[in-house]
């Protein structure tokens, strides 16, 4: 039984498995950006296009 509880405690008090998640929650976080960022770029983009096309009719 003492075997299994300090088991446990290691497992409780190993963070390397935390980094992980940490750089998962990151990773997702610049993406929403990137994607929030492209979007809004989009949109401007596809105005001026369309307003340089009616400038030209």
């Amino acid at each position: 039984m003492q075997n299994f509880k300090q088991s446990l405690i290691e497992f409780w008090k190993d963070e390397e498995g935390l980094t992980t998640v940490e750089y998962a929650i990151a990773g997702s976080l610049v993406g929403a950006a990137v994607v929030g960022a492209f979007t809004s770029l989009g949109e401007k983009v596809t105005s001026s296009v369309n307003a340089m096309a009616t400038a030209i009719s």
